[in-house]
């Protein structure tokens, strides 16, 4: 039990007379500080007892500024030393103790103030040896409940039973696995956006949260790139240390038992990218009772095929994100990594398609590509269109990139911007100089001809220049350049330097004269 002005009071030894009626005598209290100064606040931190003698009280001056300070700097009692200054505690005192709900004490001459200071620490030093033996207990009946039969709903209970609140453990996808009482498994929902956040940084990793009349502790289970499951515990009011402390080691002792399954994991993933290989092979019919053993079944055909890029924990996460996804919309998924690369193979008919499109958002940092619909003959194609999707995704940052919509953006949204805008002002700095130097408008010229393919009479009417001038023009650019513009693959490289991604190309008319 905390020490309190009530404990004080409480003990005969001490003497101590309670005078204000209304201020509050339940408050913890931190340490004893005396003090003759008319303004010791500056000193406080929050939650002492105060002593004093009063000499800082001067005669006719009122004393509710000196009380309210203390009150605001959170003191919780005002003890005051009778025999020396005052006989009795002065009546001014008292008031504005009242009045701050600062519960204001006598302390008779025959209490020393060490007195005071004794009984606090002594008190305290019994709290912090009660709260480290109840933690020490508490850790050995975690460590017992962790080895019997049923662990996870063992260690939850004696959570939640030391905490005085409700415990929750969830796999890596975020689904409730226990939970004590029951009814914590409702609180899930609400921490997906939590989880989401930690799904990304190395286990373990943990978080804190506020609800209203709860605190909530969150920690993520695992020692390596996967994060293998989470830890919910929750509890009205803040968490004592001595509480953490449970919560902590409770994560510890879980992370401990799952960790146990990492070797099997990794022959599980070898296993998943052998069958993904064989599935590219075309040997689907020889897949699909290997994948069933692992208590799955490959999608119906036509596939979408998804490619995410990212580090080996990002992916990792990306692979509990898209299982929860699936599960949750009873959709068919296979999933494993291919490369530097997680493949995920879905059914085109369903929505799961279109519900992982937004996994980057749920994994930051990752970047995503989706295949056309493919029949199981051609996965290999679609895993093709899927990672160079992803790899166009991952050059503009992240997000996800529809394979069908690369042809509708254009070439130059397949370029890297800052490569191609190097490419186009080396390629026409020869140009560029000539232009400066007043020797023509060469690469507005050079920009119209293109334009209108190469057809004199039009480009030279867009200039507004004759055609033999235009011709000059020309044959001037082809000099400077080193290059043959009869050349296609020539003319290409010119219209993407003068049309770097990310400016507006000018479209050449649908119709020439001839």
């Amino acid at each position: 039990m905390p020490v309190t002005v009530s404990s004080l009071l409480g003990n005969p030894a001490l003497g101590l007379t309670l005078h204000t009626r209304t201020a509050a005598v339940d408050r913890p209290v931190s340490w004893v500080h005396v003090s003759e100064l008319a303004d010791p606040t500056p000193f406080l931190e929050g939650g002492e007892l105060l002593l004093t003698t009063g000499l800082a009280q001067q005669p006719g001056r009122p004393p509710a500024d000196y009380v309210r300070r203390l009150a605001d700097a959170g003191v919780v009692g005002l003890g005051v030393g009778t025999g020396i200054t005052h006989s009795t505690v002065p009546a001014g005192l008292v008031a504005a103790g009242d009045a701050c709900g600062l519960a204001v004490l006598e302390v008779p001459r025959a209490t020393p103030f060490i007195a005071l200071s004794r009984a606090v620490a002594a008190a305290l030093a019994a709290e912090e040896y009660a709260a480290v033996s109840r933690t020490s207990t508490a850790l050995q009946d975690l460590t017992r409940a962790a080895l019997t039969p049923g662990a996870p709903g063992a260690v939850l209970d004696r959570v939640a039973r030391e905490i005085g609140g409700w415990a929750l453990l969830m796999d890596a996808a975020g689904a409730p696995l226990e939970a004590r009482p029951r009814s914590a498994t409702g609180r899930a929902a609400g921490l997906a956006g939590e989880l989401d956040r930690l799904r990304v940084v190395r286990a373990p990793s943990s978080a804190a949260l506020t609800e209203p009349g709860n605190a909530v502790l969150l920690q993520s289970l695992g020692n390596g790139p996967r994060t293998r499951g989470f830890l919910a515990a929750g509890r009205p009011g803040p968490f004592p240390a001595a509480d953490r402390h449970v919560v902590n080691a409770a994560a510890l002792l879980l992370t401990l038992r799952l960790e146990q399954f990492r070797a099997l994991d990794t022959a599980t993933a070898t296993l998943r990218a052998a069958l993904l290989r064989m599935l590219l092979a075309g040997e689907e019919a020889l897949v699909a009772p290997a994948v069933a053993a692992l208590g799955e079944q490959l999608p119906a055909g036509p596939l979408r095929v998804l490619c995410v890029l990212g580090s080996p924990e990002q992916r990792s996460a990306a692979v509990d994100v898209a299982a929860d996804a699936a599960a949750h919309r009873r959709e068919a998924l296979f999933s494993a990594e291919l490369d530097d690369a997680l493949v995920l193979l879905t059914a085109d008919g369903g929505g799961l398609p279109e519900r992982l499109a937004d996994l980057p958002g749920r994994v930051p940092g990752t970047a995503a590509g989706i295949s056309r619909a493919v029949p199981w003959g051609q996965l290999a194609e679609g895993s093709r269109q899927a990672r160079e999707a992803a790899e166009h995704s991952r050059a503009r940052g992240g997000g996800t990139t529809d394979f069908a919509d690369l042809a509708g953006r254009g070439l130059a949204a397949l370029l890297d911007p800052a490569a191609a805008r190097a490419f186009g002002e080396s390629l026409l700095a020869p140009l560029v100089a000539a232009d400066r130097s007043g020797a023509g408008e060469l690469v507005e010229s050079l920009r119209t001809w293109l334009a209108c393919h190469g057809q004199w009479e039009p480009a030279a009417a867009r200039l507004g220049v004759h055609r033999h001038t235009l011709r000059k023009r020309i044959r001037r650019v082809e000099a400077l350049l080193v290059r043959d513009l009869d050349s296609p693959g020539v003319r290409a490289e010119l219209w993407l330097a003068l049309h770097p991604p990310g400016t507006p190309a000018a479209s050449p008319p649908r119709h020439l004269p001839r």
